[in-house]
């Protein structure tokens, strides 16, 4: 049995300016952290190439377990996609195209703690997971970069799915990472070394609350991308704001101003506003200033925006009376840590 799993993240600031055009013209850049949420995929060879069971030699099977989704077929080089499992089909078929030639047979079962749209890079981490049970079955000659990069050429090419960088990067490496995007599709990630002391006052300090609606972030990037292809100078000066929030955030986290991080978030939030019409909306709002009138000193959508995650900065002990504020909402807190390390595959 192949296992993986790979970390789902937070974006802390700068989010949305590694998506293109944007990050081809003008280079994007942000600061993002992996946290104790995961996907995880498992492989079961079922013909050759380590077979554990010979019970449908012929066949290649997806379980999509918390998606509640299941796909059978017979051995094919090339799966067409019809909208069941679409992410898993696109993955199978570049490792079948640029490395065994030839089908798979095999059992391939993912879950993910989030569900898509939630803002965390679901979809992104999870095909990075399935990359990475599929490069300890077949041992191929990836690295980190190889892994990120093809999950994010899977994902915007293949499947022409809208959607920036950062996810594939932040799911493959992991810890806390300031990220730099530029035009030719380069990432240059450059891990941070935080101190303990502030990793850990930060964990304490950032509330994660999930507002439980699910929204398409496609959308809202599709409209972010046709801004600046547009030439919108409100969309685009929104983004060279959003590329000094992160660099702001960098220098707060590394140094411990951590006193600063509420109202960076806060001076980030006020921008992505800006670059689409639909990133937030009256519900998104009104939760957001009710945390902060009970203490919190700001905070952010947690991906593209429409909903999903929210996380607000609570400092001095004011989560305590954000998490009583925002039960009359419905939604929901989740626990979470900060992490280290990014995708990790191993066999049983």
């Amino acid at each position: 049995m192949i296992h993986s799993k790979a970390p789902l993240r937070l974006g802390l600031a700068g989010g949305g300016t590694d998506v293109s055009p944007y990050s081809d013209i003008y280079g994007g850049a942000i600061l993002n952290a992996t946290i104790s949420m995961y996907a995880y995929a498992v492989i079961e060879p079922l013909f050759g190439n380590g077979a554990t069971s010979d019970a449908n030699p012929e066949s290649i099977i997806f379980n999509s377990i918390d998606r509640e989704e299941r796909y059978c077929c017979g051995l094919n080089r090339f799966l067409e996609y019809d909208g069941t499992l679409d992410l898993i089909k696109a993955v199978y078929n570049r490792i079948v195209k640029d490395f065994t030639k030839k089908p798979l047979s095999f059992k391939l079962s993912t879950y993910a703690d989030a569900p898509a749209g939630s803002g965390l890079g679901t979809s992104s981490t999870l095909v990075v997971a399935i990359i990475g049970a599929f490069v300890e079955w077949l041992k191929l000659p990836l690295g980190e970069y190889d892994i990120a990069h093809l999950a994010y050429e899977i994902e915007r090419v293949d499947l022409n799915m809208a959607g920036g960088k950062q996810d594939q990067y932040s799911a493959t490496f992991g810890g806390f990472n300031f990220m730099e995007f530029y035009d030719k599709d380069k990432v240059v990630v450059n891990p941070l070394r935080i101190k303990r002391e502030y990793i850990n006052e930060l964990q304490f300090n950032i509330l994660l609350y999930y507002a439980g609606t699910s929204r398409l972030s496609s959308d809202i990037i599709k409209a972010q991308a046709e801004n600046v292809a547009n030439k919108n100078e409100k969309s685009i000066e929104a983004m060279h704001k959003l590329k000094e929030q992160a660099v702001m955030m960098k220098e707060a986290v590394l140094k411990g101003r951590l006193d600063d991080i509420g109202e960076i978030l806060n001076f980030g939030w006020k921008h992505k506003k800006q670059m689409a019409d639909c990133i937030s909306n009256p519900l998104i709002d009104e939760i957001y200033e009710t945390a902060l009138k009970n203490g919190a000193t700001g905070g952010k959508i947690t991906g593209a925006g429409g909903g999903g995650f929210m996380m607000f900065y609570c400092p001095n002990g004011a989560r305590y009376n954000v998490i009583k504020a925002l039960q009359k909402f419905g939604g929901e807190f989740r626990r979470y840590q900060f992490t280290e390390v990014g995708l990790e595959t191993w066999k049983i």
